[in-house]
């Protein structure tokens, strides 16, 4: 899974020509690490159709206050450079599949 910064957020997020989840997170957060496996199963099975990338909140603080991430897991689909639709928490993987498919 690719890990996005403030620096390359526009680039990598912003201008991509598919669907992007991001996965706003933290080392600390234990829900977090629960959501992972998830992410990487459904990136494997979605392929090519969505872009699944990471963004560590501590670490990226311009575009965490950007889009007012307050709480971690923060999962939001981006489409056209612009946020669909978010889910916030762990949540079991049909629930990610369908946020997801909200953006296809």
């Amino acid at each position: 899974m690719k890990v996005v910064t403030d620096t390359s957020f526009t680039s990598d997020v912003l201008q991509s020509d598919k669907p992007v989840l991001v996965d706003f997170w933290a080392s600390w957060c234990s829900p977090c690490r629960k959501v992972q496996p998830l992410l990487e199963e459904i990136a494997t099975e979605l392929g090519d159709r969505v872009e699944i990338v990471k963004l560590d909140i501590d670490a990226n603080p311009e575009v965490t206050r950007a889009y007012q991430v307050m709480s971690v897991p923060t999962l939001t689909v981006f489409r056209a450079g612009r946020p669909v639709n978010t889910l916030i928490g762990a949540r079991p993987k049909g629930d990610l599949l369908k946020l997801i498919e909200s953006a296809l």
